[in-house]
């Protein structure tokens, strides 16, 4: 018997010595590989691409176009990769507007070339500031030509702007309208036995809809009706002006399309170019031909070109730092409490941010850039008290709404000196909710009770017990004191009583354009104007923007880089491709249930807008 426990207890000695050789080599070429990537790094020339005397710029971008670039974490690039999805080229915003502006004064440039196949969809707020700048370049005196095989509708609505549209012979424009859809789970749910107990205030508080509902509330199908007819008419009443169209032909009846669709064979291209959404369908070398006409030959069968990607890196100032800084904050993402990475809004990162303007003597005012839907009510508040302090400090403090700035968007927004937001801004949805799943149906099921004993009747609150009506009567009593402080807070710094605020809350959501009418926003106006508010609040004669952000550190971009690269592979090994019918279905269960997982509000109390961050372009 001991001879036999010996030769396990050496069997098991040789296994671990395996798995612990295997570890340290794993752990070995992951320092090599990294040690390489900084050799490589370091010995890199950092030579530019060489910018020809005249070149058109071409705007090829790929990928989404965002308020700040994201770390992405290597376990959330493994699950995209799992589900098919290919690695992200973040694109920001501020970048694109400055490198068109740059190049509309340089020398060198001598037109502009929308190319924006790879371009991701994007919100309308976001276009309108990028079509400003395309406006200004065309105001320079130089050409603007977009060109594509097919036009997608945000890539659509950018090439409206140039002065000509050129498309592909077999190619198509492709307006769907904006809508804003989710999935359902409510009979899902009680087919597994889970309990979903849901606390709310505002008739409009549509986020938990799809988990107690199987389909959209008459409530909630009003109010997006509204709103998304105005950022539709929006859309439509740009590309006709930039066209010199009728706004109903961007919107015909099923019937009429399929009239005007038959009368061109089926040929969606010439439907294109019959519409005037087009002005010329061409193939590649005719249109090669026409770049080289237009901005000479770059001698390899080309015309003299700049991609974005290699123009953008070369503009740089060399100014000397101004003592006058306009400091300016992104909350982009949904809002969580505590430390969270950029790309994300953290109730603890994001309000040391504004502790830090606040904290410096050479920050004079501070603009609040919002992109976001919202979130936990407890970190919306740990934001929103650090703008009071920075108004104590006499730091005026300016909102610039984006795409986006809904319930806890909204929350951190209000009690800024002045609140900006374009026309197409979603914001408002002014509510509170609370949501529990409890498990102890299908525990019971498959023969599992939850049992004890506790000394106050919330000792045995969890996910495996029936919620007692006392407990979810605390909870509705917590959520209508959190929607009390929220409107309390509309009502103290808009200037309306609270009876008002609750009459404009209720969870609606509202465009900009609505929210200037009803109060909630002082002025309709882009990033620009919010610059020029800033200025004129701390009476400054000159300034310089300074982006406050958390840099990734030297690891976590190497991290990152070979996490795109190792993790698509890793995912095929272990998970398989999802098959590509299945992966926008997939992806949205996902995203439903990975947003409802991250909530780590400490009250467990959340202003969020799902419909909001569910728009379909």
């Amino acid at each position: 018997m001991k001879v036999v426990l010996k030769g396990i207890g050496k069997l098991f000695r040789a296994i671990w010595k395996l798995i612990s050789f295997t570890r340290q080599l794993i752990l070995n070429l992951i320092f090599l590989f990294v040690i390489g990537l900084l050799f490589f790094a370091f010995n890199q020339s950092g030579e530019q691409p060489a910018l020809p005397k005249e070149a058109a710029l071409v705007l090829d971008l790929s990928g989404p176009i965002v308020e700040q670039r994201t770390y992405i974490n290597p376990i959330d690039q493994l699950a995209s990769n799992a589900l098919g999805q290919p690695p992200v080229q973040e694109n920001v915003l501020f970048d694109i507007v400055d490198t068109i502006r740059a190049a509309s004064t340089d020398n060198r440039i001598t037109g502009l070339v929308l190319n924006l196949k790879g371009m991701a969809e994007t919100n309308l707020t976001k276009l309108r500031y990028i079509a400003k700048a395309v406006e200004e370049f065309k105001q320079a005196g130089k050409p603007v030509y977009a060109v594509g095989d097919n036009y997608k509708q945000s890539q659509y609505y950018l090439s409206s702007y140039a002065d000509k549209i050129f498309m592909s012979p077999d190619g198509g424009v492709l307006l769907t309208g904006y809508g804003s859809y989710t999935l359902y789970y409510k009979s899902l749910l009680e087919k597994l036995d889970v309990n979903t107990h849901v606390f709310r205030v505002g008739t409009y508080k549509s986020f938990v809809e799809p988990y107690t509902r199987n389909g959209m509330s008459a409530q909630a199908r009003e109010a997006n009706t509204v709103w998304l007819n105005q950022l539709w008419g929006a859309y439509t009443t740009d590309v006709a002006k930039n066209r010199h169209i009728d706004t109903a032909a961007l919107t015909p009846e099923l019937d009429q399309f399929v009239k005007q669709l038959k009368a061109v064979n089926g040929d969606f291209a010439k439907l294109s170019l019959k519409m005037g959404l087009v002005d010329e369908l061409v193939n590649r070398p005719l249109l090669n031909q026409k770049l080289i006409e237009q901005f000479g030959s770059d001698g390899e069968n080309s015309f003299n070109q700049i991609s974005y990607y290699d123009y953008q890196p070369t503009l740089f100032s060399n100014d000397l730092p101004s003592p006058n800084q306009i400091a300016v904050v992104v909350a982009s993402g949904a809002i969580v409490d505590g430390q969270q990475r950029q790309g994300t809004v953290g109730g603890d990162s994001t309000a040391a941010l504004l502790r830090e303007a606040r904290l410096d003597d050479e920050v004079k005012a501070v603009i609040l850039r919002v992109d976001s839907p919202g979130g936990s009510a407890f970190a919306s508040e740990v934001i929103r008290s650090e703008v009071d302090a920075l108004k104590l400090a006499g730091k005026p403090v300016v909102v610039s709404m984006s795409s986006l700035a809904a319930s806890g968007g909204y929350w951190i927004s209000s009690s800024a000196d002045k609140i900006l937001a374009q026309p197409t801004t979603i914001t408002g949805s002014i509510g509170i909710f609370a949501i529990l799943t409890t498990f102890e149906k299908g525990l019971e099921k498959m023969g599992v009770y939850s049992d004890g004993v506790g000394t106050t009747p919330f000792s045995g609150v969890g996910v495996t017990r029936e919620l007692p009506e006392g407990v979810a009567e605390v909870f509705q009593l917590g959520v209508e004191h959190g929607y009390q402080r929220f409107i309390g807070l509309v009502s103290q710094y808009r200037n309306m009583s609270l009876a008002q605020a609750d009459k404009i809350a209720q969870g609606r959501v509202w465009t900009g354009h609505d929210a200037l009418e009803l109060g909630l926003v002082d002025q309709l106006g882009d990033f620009d104007d919010a610059i020029a508010a800033a200025v004129e609040l701390a009476k400054l004669d000159s300034y310089e923007l300074r982006w406050m952000e958390e840099p990734l550190s030297p690891a976590e971009l190497l991290l990152q880089e070979f996490a795109s690269e190792a993790s698509t592979k890793l995912a095929t090994m272990v998970f398989g491709q999802v098959p590509a019918a299945l992966r926008p279905v997939t992806q949205q269960v996902v995203t439903d249930f990975t947003t409802l997982s991250n909530f780590n509000d400490p009250k467990g109390q959340y202003a969020f807008c799902l419909n909001c961050s569910n728009i379909e372009k």
